[in-house]
């Protein structure tokens, strides 16, 4: 007699720029049929079309589901399919088998079968996808901005006298200013007029990225203000903290289990170091590491200003922790305080485009 767990299928799709491969298996892992689809919205939907041909389906599992993959998990959902993250295919099964689309996306349904994945993707379409692709523009400008920076001093040091004693002492802000409202030779010919021509541009362009950030700054900040001020209210959050630890959730929090699966997420949990006798804990290395750059900023601060958090400091290294373990703790308890924060603010929010 078959059962119904037996029927199951389960699809898996490898993605790439232009192409996508679409595979399905049975609940034993036997390759049942596959296609190719473009990376299109007919693609998406002739690829939703061959699923449904298996009421049965399971669970879809589709790679790069934030990048290559996020048009076509975004179709699959809509459909209603339910659909998996995958990570990469197994390294020993591709070395001895080698790699086709074909293999790739099989693999992607056999992982999905055995229970190896078995995330939620990232929504991808609300409040946090609007942090962000500001966040990612914002970062962008900043290292620009940096750069730009550091090839004006550059030149300074480098110059002819008469430039570097001209702008020698002045702040970033004078010097950036003083530099752009610079009348430098039209047609630069020697080095000391081709030196201040290229400062100027440079300098006009430090501006132009400075109000690029100030305008990005004041998007996100009004983006997390009006949407989640319960998380703007903790003690040591700010934007870019509270940014990064939305990005790191996703726009479905549903997908974080529970509070330890974000502390695993953000790398805040302790992981064991144990071997025969000795029996310890280590700091995690593992997780989202801008998460955890997030939870260390806060932690730093809360350090310094919080007066509860600089009692725990001082009773733990009396009991002889080091500063690195107590920061790691104070990451966990920052953890739990947050989790069901977040998980309320992103509860059922939904974004109204400007008319």
């Amino acid at each position: 007699m078959v059962t119904e767990t037996q029927t199951l299928v389960y699809g898996g799709i490898d993605t790439h720029t232009d192409t996508h491969h679409v595979a399905v298996v049975d609940h034993l892992g036997t390759p049942l049929e596959d296609i190719q689809v473009p990376a299109t919205s007919s693609g998406y939907r002739a690829a939703v079309r061959f699923l449904n041909r298996w009421p049965q389906l399971a669970a879809l599992g589709v790679e790069c589901t934030g990048s290559y993959g996020a048009g076509v998990s975004r179709a699959a959902r809509e459909a209603g399919l339910n659909v998996v993250e995958v990570n990469r295919p197994n390294r020993f099964d591709r070395r001895m088998q080698g790699k086709t689309d074909t293999f790739d996306a099989y693999a992607a349904a056999e992982a999905v079968l055995s229970g190896r994945a078995n995330a939620a993707p990232k929504g991808g379409d609300g409040l946090v996808e609007s942090l962000r692709v500001l966040r990612t523009s914002r970062t962008s400008a900043l290292s620009a901005r940096t750069a730009t920076t550091n090839q004006i001093k550059a030149m300074l040091i480098s110059g002819p006298e008469q430039l570097r004693s001209r702008y020698r002492g002045l702040s970033n802000m004078k010097l950036m200013t003083s530099l752009a409202a610079s009348r430098p030779a039209r047609i630069p010919v020697s080095a000391e007029e081709a030196t201040a021509y290229s400062m100027r541009l440079l300098a006009r362009r430090w501006k132009h990225l400075t109000e690029q950030i100030e305008d990005l700054s004041l998007h996100m900040e009004r983006l997390l203000n009006d949407h989640t001020p319960e998380l703007m209210e903790v003690f040591g959050v700010g934007r870019d903290t509270a940014a990064q630890l939305l990005i790191t959730a996703g726009d479905n929090p549903d997908r974080l289990r529970s509070e330890a699966a974000f502390a695993a997420l953000t790398g805040a949990c302790p992981t064991p170091a144990s071997s025969g006798k000795t029996n310890r804990h280590r700091l995690n290395r593992a997780g989202d590491r801008q998460a955890n750059s997030a939870l260390y900023h806060v932690v730093i601060v809360r350090m310094r200003y919080d007066q509860a958090t600089r009692d725990y400091v001082e009773r733990r290294t009396a009991e002889g922790k080091t500063k690195m373990e107590i920061i790691r703790c104070l990451k966990r308890y920052l953890v739990r305080q947050l989790y069901p924060v977040i998980c309320r603010s992103l509860a059922g929010r939904t974004l109204t485009p400007n008319a």
